[in-house]
């Protein structure tokens, strides 16, 4: 029984963690958009692009496409948890529930303060493809982009509201 007790413990301690630092769940929610990343320029650069990015070698279109579904999954997760407590407070002060403007606001800005980031995951992604595979070529972009990404959002689109 003691050993329930202890993973129970073990649990709420992990949980507890992760309440506590953001760049965590920033993690989480970053690798649930390599997840994506990976699997839609996979599947655009092996079928749905593949007479087009044949002769290249190289895949533009298949890595943006991959880039944006990433990017809308990513602003989705840390919206509904990494930065949760700061959303709520907005969006108390705007008296709805969800404010259309202030999503298409928030959504502008993280895109924006991702640019760089994305850019960067590109155009690393295409330079290292020469010389390894695509996939672990984008996955170094990724790691590379991820520190300016969190810091970007965490300070400009869902900065702490002014007290």
């Amino acid at each position: 029984m003691s050993g329930v007790n202890g993973l129970q413990r073990a649990v709420l301690w992990a949980l507890g963690l992760l309440e506590r630092y953001r760049f965590i769940k920033f993690g989480i929610v970053g690798a649930s958009g390599v997840v994506v990343n990976l699997t839609v320029l996979h599947l655009g650069h092996e079928y749905l692009f593949n007479a087009i990015e044949a002769g290249y070698k190289k895949p533009y279109l298949s890595l943006a496409l991959a880039i944006a579904l990433a990017t809308l999954n990513n602003f989705t997760w840390n919206r509904l948890w990494t930065w949760a407590d700061r959303v709520k407070t907005l969006e108390a002060g705007e008296m709805q529930p969800v404010s259309l403007r202030l999503l298409g606001m928030e959504f502008g800005q993280y895109v924006t303060a991702s640019a760089f980031g994305s850019g960067l995951q590109y155009v690393l992604t295409l330079l290292l493809s020469g010389s390894m595979d695509y996939r672990v070529a984008n996955i170094i972009a990724i790691i590379a982009a991820s520190v300016s990404n969190f810091l970007a959002n965490d300070r400009w689109t869902f900065k702490r509201p002014k007290e």
